[in-house]
């Protein structure tokens, strides 16, 4: 499926040089290109839009960062709900390493200048979200805490290319020696020994998305392409809580899951609570019981929708500002009315397999954010560890990254990758019929027909998303399709059980078609 080969040179109208060339400018790259700064690397940092364009500024809830044992918290109790969440796929290993380095990674985001929420005493005020048994979610702005991540990183990283596109990893012998990109000034190449992928996730894949309209899954098709491997792209994570609107598509406003936390509670249309019997943390399940609590009761109703009644939460307005701004546009005031919400995509638990370093086994090729797979998430990420990850692996990987400082980075020929494509429209509406949050066979091997049959294009900037969109699709429904079981948030309502606790691995073979396979545990990642 999606085969990629070798097309046509393009003229090349500029070149750079780097240590390490960082793609992506939200929470993950920044924070590398951050650290292998301050180490002496010459960095040079991608971004095909603005800081307005990342995920990372949209991130409401908060980063979650373990307490103290006076605070009844613990690494312990994080690690232990982390894993829970993640359904016997998380790496226990990567999620103790990544969660014990969260207190480190917060005090270095308030060296920057980032403010955090304060309670009454001075502390560092924390909420609770899903799948947290206690209250250990930091959090700014009352739940604009993205928006103050980027604005920390941003302001200290000034020096970011935005509105230039990474089309190409240039790999010879095996080894990472650039990237081929292309900008308002036309074709470039960035000649370095190192890459980082930071490119955020695959939203774009479905009518409805949380996502910015720039996640459209290019790590995974840049890292594909290099011969990186992928695992676990079928665990799409649907947030629960995304302002509906009849007929909407593109970007939704987020509903905050911190506003469950601090007592909110989901009803159908008829005023009933339906999640409660679903888990034994009610409506602060995990996030894909109650996307699938959800969905089940749309399905049993005939209805595209469910309410959420927040009326209780009587300070609503100044702690949730940024979702009270997008009920507020809506016609809704959340003291007074229910706010109508449905699932959409949220964000990807799999991704670009990688150790807690960012390495990946492709030598010079690094990844991090949600572009990766660590193992931190398992089939589910637990609510605002993804912050955590961004900003632990992120530093790690700029760290890393020094390793190969002074190696050669010779380019040779440079030629576009020919692939498929598929018009995104037409995609998102195949994907979201046929791979949301409940799938079957049937309507997965609707995913694959529909995809082999995607027309072959030359690489250019002006098709390189979609193209890039349609390689991530083939990647998710392969995978989803081997998976017969229902595992966190994967749901297949023809395997409805679980099966042995196996992680997808994918990659392109010598001809360029993409393989899967399963696999116990991931091996050859890191080993550079």
């Amino acid at each position: 499926m999606t085969p990629s080969v070798g097309g046509a040179e393009p003229s090349i109208g500029w070149e750079a040089s780097a240590d390490l060339v960082v793609v992506g400018g939200g929470v993950a790259g920044l924070s590398a290109a951050i650290s292998a700064t301050r180490r002496g690397l010459r960095v040079v940092t991608l971004a095909k839009g603005d800081a307005s364009g990342t995920s990372t500024q949209y991130a409401q809830g908060g980063i979650a960062v373990p307490g103290t044992a006076a605070e009844g918290d613990s690494v312990d109790s994080h690690v232990h709900d982390t894993c829970e969440a993640g359904v016997g796929l998380c790496d226990e290993d990567a999620v103790r390493s990544i969660v014990e380095a969260g207190p480190a990674a917060l005090s270095m985001l308030e060296s920057l200048g980032a403010v955090f929420d304060r309670g009454v005493d001075g502390a560092r005020a924390r909420t609770r979200e899903g799948g947290h048994r206690v209250r250990r979610i930091v959090h700014a702005g009352g739940d604009a805490t993205g928006a103050e991540v980027q604005r920390a990183l941003s302001d200290s990283m000034p020096s970011v290319l935005h509105g230039t596109s990474v089309i190409r990893v240039l790999v010879d012998r095996g080894d990472v020696v650039g990237v081929l990109a292309h900008s308002a000034a036309g074709y470039g190449v960035v000649h370095a020994p190192a890459v980082l992928l930071a490119t955020g996730g695959l939203g774009q894949l479905f009518s409805c998305s949380t996502n910015p309209p720039e996640a459209t899954a290019d790590g995974i098709a840049l890292a594909l392409d290099a011969g990186a491997e992928i695992m676990d792209l079928e665990f799409v994570q649907f947030h629960p809580t995304v302002l509906f609107a009849p007929g909407s598509t593109g970007r939704r406003p987020l509903v905050s899951e911190a506003v469950r936390g601090e007592g909110a509670h989901l009803v159908d249309l008829t005023g009933i609570r339906f999640v409660a019997d679903s888990h034994p943390l009610g409506d602060l399940a995990p996030r894909d019981v109650v996307s699938r609590a959800i969905a089940e009761r749309m399905r049993l109703t005939g209805s595209d929708h469910v309410m959420l009644d927040a009326r209780a939460i009587r300070h609503f307005h100044t702690r949730f500002p940024t979702v009270t701004a997008s009920c507020l546009a809506a016609g809704i005031d959340p003291l007074d009315d229910l706010i109508p919400i449905a699932p959409a995509a949220h964000y990807s638990c799999g991704g670009v397999a990688t150790d807690v370093w960012g390495r990946t086994s492709v030598p010079g090729l690094f990844a991090a954010g949600e572009v990766a797979r660590t193992g931190l998430h398992g089939a589910n990420r637990l609510a605002s560890n993804s912050l955590l990850e961004g900003l632990v692996v992120g530093e790690r990987a700029g760290i890393a990254a020094a390793e190969r400082r002074g190696r050669r980075a010779e380019i040779g020929d440079v030629s576009l990758p020919s692939t498929a494509s598929m018009p995104r429209a037409t995609l998102q509406a195949l994907m979201t019929e046929n791979a949301g949050v409940v799938r079957d066979a049937e309507g997965l091997e609707t995913v694959v027909r529909a995809l082999d049959g995607a027309r072959a294009v030359e690489m250019h900037e002006k098709v390189w998303e979609d193209a890039a969109l349609t390689t991530a699709a083939s990647v998710l429904a392969l995978a989803a399709s081997a998976r017969e079981e229902s595992r966190g948030c994967h749901t297949r309502r023809d395997c409805p059980d679980m099966s042995s606790a196996r992680s997808s691995r994918v990659r392109r073979d010598e001809a360029g078609d993409i393989e899967i396979r399963g696999v116990e545990e991931l091996t050859g990642v890191g080993r550079q």
